[in-house]
């Protein structure tokens, strides 16, 4: 059940009012943003070579959604400005720019889903609707300086270290971008993937993935197919149920769904949060200490994996009133296993009578519609598409190069390991943001991004004060963190929970999310140890001869 609203006071909304005539918005750690600036224009660096793409700094970062644009700010506070950041989107945000489709919300609290030193007092939902997230990772962008450092419309076509001058060589199509340091900030669900369904390049009518809508498809009246059941799907399926003249939502797996306890802020809150920032600070901390509290469940507490399965199957029962239809929606794996969802819409939606859920396997799309195995077609005027992301096989991996010239998929050779979900053997000076075996999937996202970019700062601090040129990963301590991983997996609802996820990857392994505690990934990041790296040093010239 939704928490109720807090009654405003009138006696303390008449003592805050007065200050109610400044807007946050506008604030940034230095002052006021000038009236007329375009958050949105290419950086330049500075030298204000408006729209030129440097050729040499010390540090590239690519992608400008929460984790590029926390390593901008991060490099800044430790002194270090020659970095850039390239985006292939005109604009910041990251995923949460390029996803738009109707419905998108986190499904994180909103006070957790920020970072840590730039709170947002204005949420206007305790779950935010993803163009407010959008929004507030442009403001932070624009309010730190970071959208100075950053070139937009700029795509990576391939990243190679070059051994002989230690330095990595990105190939863009803005021209060539030489850096010591190469931070990929790219995240995981990035690259949508497309089911490979028989005829589908057949269909006739407009075809879409959730991470690359088409706002110039109307689908009012239309006939309209849905395939997929994950954490898109339970969001846009709802809205385009209220505009189709038909929906079917062909389903292979039936999902865990919990209630979203998900409401207006007010107006009393968000003037405390602002006036009082240590209010927001302490529903940070308790809802992060709430959230850790899952991972037991995860992990093979029976209490609180019972407990979410119990409020999971009394959420179905009180939504859904057709026997048959509830025990077709009855997830059929341990509570975890996949991402856990949370709606209120979702299952209300699949009563509606234009709405049809098939559970039978796809056949093949022909040009006018799908057929099923059962040898029944079901003409569709619109397909779309909440079929996941290229999480464990990231199409970014087949053109980044390591020392040895091989490309970093051929290294992970379909099991992807990064050390703290940061650093990668053979690949030298290269640190991720979100990297393989570091997402989470019961809080922010966001904690982690913080953590790892401050590992990866004070490494280039490090070589600054110290004259060094590289680390690489010492390979016996990748060989130890993967053995450490897949023992803290083992027994994990990750890996024995009975599903098929992108937790897991081809090889069986989980690949992909922390299978612990993420207090003890901070832990581990909290302090960079060069001991774990061969570290090479700047090499003075030698003296001319006299």
């Amino acid at each position: 059940m939704a928490p109720s609203p807090l009654q405003p006071d009138p006696e303390l909304e008449a003592i805050l009012d007065p200050l109610q005539g400044l807007d946050p918005a506008r604030l940034t750690p230095s002052g006021l943003i000038p009236e007329g600036e375009d958050p949105r224009r290419r950086g330049g660096g500075e030298d204000g070579d408006e729209g030129k793409l440097p050729k040499q700094v010390k540090v590239a970062i690519i992608g400008a959604g929460f984790g590029g644009v926390d390593a901008a700010i991060q490099l800044m506070n430790a002194g270090e400005t020659d970095f850039v950041v390239v985006d292939r989107a005109e604009g910041p945000s990251g995923c949460w720019r390029a996803n738009h489709y109707p419905g998108i919300a986190c499904d994180v609290p909103s006070n957790l889903y920020s970072y840590s030193y730039a709170p947002n007092p204005n949420w206007t939902r305790t779950y935010s609707p993803g163009g407010e997230i959008a929004d507030y990772i442009e403001r932070v962008a624009r309010d730190y300086g970071v959208i100075k450092k950053t070139h937009f419309g700029v795509t990576v076509q391939s990243a190679r270290w070059l051994e002989s001058d230690q330095q990595w060589e990105l190939q863009t199509d803005a021209g060539v971008l030489r850096s010591q340091f190469l931070i990929s900030a790219l995240g995981p669900l990035t690259e949508p993937v497309f089911p490979d369904i028989k005829g589908r390049e057949s269909f006739t009518g407009p075809q879409m993935h959730s991470a690359r809508w088409d706002d110039s498809v109307d689908l009012t009246g239309k006939r309209v197919a849905a395939i997929g059941t994950g954490a898109s799907a339970i969001q846009f399926v709802p809205k385009v149920a209220k505009e189709a003249l038909e929906l079917d939502v062909y389903q292979r797996t039936a999902p865990w769904v919990l209630p979203r306890t998900d409401r207006d802020t007010t107006r009393l809150e968000r003037m405390l949060f602002r006036n009082f920032p240590i209010t927001q600070r302490l529903s940070r901390e308790a809802t992060y200490w709430a959230r850790e509290i899952l991972v037991a469940g995860m992990r093979g507490s029976k209490l609180v994996r019972g407990t979410l399965e119990f409020l999971g199957r009394r959420h179905l029962q009180r939504q859904v009133k057709d026997p048959v239809l509830r025990e077709r929606l009855k997830p059929n794996f341990d509570i975890g296993c996949k991402r856990i969802l949370l709606s209120n819409t979702w299952y209300p939606a699949l009563t509606q009578p234009n709405v049809h859920l098939v559970t039978d396997a796809i056949q093949e799309i022909t040009p006018t519609g799908i057929r099923t195995t059962d040898g029944k077609l079901r003409e569709v005027d619109a397909i779309l598409y909440g079929t996941g992301f290229h999480v464990t096989d990231p199409p970014a991996a087949e053109v980044i190069y390591g020392r040895s010239g091989e490309t970093l998929a051929g290294h992970w050779n379909g099991s992807p390991k990064c050390y703290l979900g940061s650093t990668i053997d053979g690949f030298p000076n290269l640190f991720m943001v979100v990297g393989p075996g570091s997402g989470v999937g019961h809080t922010s996202i966001l904690l982690g991004i913080e953590w790892q970019v401050s590992y990866a700062v004070q490494a280039i601090t490090r070589a600054r004060n110290e004259g060094i040129s590289t680390y690489c990963l010492k390979a016996e301590t990748m060989d130890q963190w993967v053995r450490d991983v897949d023992a803290l997996s083992e027994g994990t609802v990750w890996v024995d929970g009975g599903c098929k996820s992108y937790y897991v990857d081809a090889t069986g392994r989980n690949s992909t999310t922390w299978p612990t505690y993420t207090f003890k990934l901070r832990d581990r990041l909290k302090a960079f140890d060069p001991s774990e790296y061969e570290v090479a040093r700047v090499t003075a010239p030698a003296a001319a001869p006299r």
